[in-house]
């Protein structure tokens, strides 16, 4: 514990009836790997980058209704949507809301991602699908985000085949709009990423009394990072290689930006050190350098943009974040007054957090013990930020849950590639937690 701030938290055990316990083994008995394998397939295959979710969601609408929910289809504009889908309950107990997001990180399409992730697109980071000897599904997303959603399938359709007599209801949402992304500036829709579609969903009725978010990691957490984006301008003057050493003064801003990144990769590590409490320990990224004309070497740019991510805590606010990083900014300026920097916040997404007291937060505990058989373990020192906060800070108290690494993505694949490496048998533990916790809290009375 840092600053009061829980890392470990006791585990209540609440009693489970006897009915509830053959409500879970007959939902768990009827899990299908085999069927999990195949919808894992078939939505990795339908394409889905950020702002582009509407045939992956309007698919699952459509299964939706083939399992026997109560579903719809909600429609941001015409390429981007969410799929919403509700088992009823008897309107006497506390609805629960399982949720993952549908689009994926790469565009794979070779002119714009190529050589970003490497000199080709993988099989890990193509739509086109398949099923490995070993029986892992590989493709573009097939583990994040699409694996997240076929272990809620799942759940969720053993729940509604087993008759469970649900008194709340239960509700499976997949949205688009859940990547940390924004769209290029060359796009005429500019609305979509940083939880767009999540945030759309609940601003327009859809909630719940508590939610499950499904995303990597063998643990429940009920904290997570958000995020703050900064574009920062080095100046310079545009120059002409035949005259940069002859010209007095002058200013090469692409080597003056290279200074100024150094400084700051210098500074990330302790901006870390320093706020890093509870489960969170915000990292920053240097990710994004642009300036010049590549086809035109010759004429060295004016300017140089660098863009950082730097993910803050529940403990922090973006102005914050953003003040600490207006004094970095200072510091290195000072240190070196050659530097010309101009800069400015360009996102701001702040972090969540649910009191682990809080029924679903022990509730999910108690459902990854129950699939574990052990007890359950905290995972500390994270930094990956996801639509939790965006649900969490508009009124809904959130447990995240998720898988472990997958321990048979290939060797050469290592990294963060694709996240398109499927491994079906984590995905049934993390379905089972998740029958448990429906069970355990849509059967009883509305809880408080």
């Amino acid at each position: 514990m840092k600053d009061n701030v829980a890392t470990e938290v006791e585990v209540k055990q609440e009693l489970i009836s006897d009915d509830q316990k053959r409500w879970i083994d007959s939902a768990i008995s009827l899990i299908d790997e085999e069927a999990m394998r195949q919808f894992n397939l078939q939505l990795t295959s339908i394409h889905s980058p950020t702002g582009y979710e509407r045939e992956a969601n309007q698919w699952l609408v459509s299964h939706m209704q083939s399992i026997g929910l109560n579903s719809f289809y909600q429609s941001m504009d015409s390429d981007s949507g969410n799929a919403i889908g509700t088992i009823k309950g008897t309107g006497d107990g506390s609805s629960l809301m399982l949720y993952a997001p549908v689009d994926t990180h790469l565009d794979s399409i070779p002119s714009r991602d190529v050589p970003w992730v490497g000199p080709e697109l993988r099989p890990d980071m193509k739509p086109e699908a398949y099923i490995a000897d070993n029986g892992d599904v590989i493709g573009l997303g097939s583990s994040n985000p699409k694996g997240m959603i076929t272990a809620i399938a799942e759940a969720v359709r053993v729940i509604k085949a087993s008759g469970a007599p649900l008194k709340g209801d239960l509700i499976w949402a997949s949205c688009g709009g859940g990547m940390p992304s924004k769209p290029d500036a060359s796009e005429v829709r500019q609305a979509h990423g940083l939880g767009s579609g999540v945030s759309y969903m609940i601003n327009h009725g859809v909630t719940s009394d508590f939610g499950i978010i499904v995303k990597p990691g063998w643990a429940v957490s009920w904290e997570e990072v958000g995020l703050c984006w900064f574009k920062v301008t080095v100046n310079g003057q545009m120059g002409y290689a035949g005259m940069t050493r002859s010209f007095p003064g002058f200013r090469n801003s692409v080597v003056h930006a290279s200074k100024f990144i150094l400084e700051l990769e210098k500074w990330l590590p302790e901006y870390q050190a320093q706020n890093t409490s509870g489960l969170c320990s915000p990292q920053g990224a240097i990710s994004a350098v642009r300036a010049g004309w590549p086809n035109k070497p010759s004429f060295p740019s004016a300017v140089t943009e660098i863009y950082i991510d730097m993910r803050c805590t529940p403990r922090q606010t973006p102005s914050q974040v953003k003040a600490e990083f207006a004094k970095a900014v200072q510091n290195i300026v000072t240190a070196n007054p050659d530097l010309d920097i101009e800069w400015e916040m360009i996102a701001a997404y702040p972090a969540g957090h649910t009191d682990p007291s809080n029924w679903i937060i022990q509730s999910s505990m108690r459902g990854w013990e129950f699939s574990e058989g052990s007890s359950h373990k905290v995972r500390l020192n994270t930094s990956g930020q996801t639509d939790a906060s965006a649900i969490r800070n508009l009124g809904i108290p959130l447990a995240r849950i998720g898988f472990p690494p997958v321990p048979t993505t290939p060797e050469a694949w290592q990294g963060f590639g694709g996240m398109g490496v499927s491994y079906i048998p984590d995905l049934m533990k993390v379905t089972k937690a998740l029958i448990y916790t429906i069970i355990d809290t849509c059967t009883r009375e509305k809880l408080t």
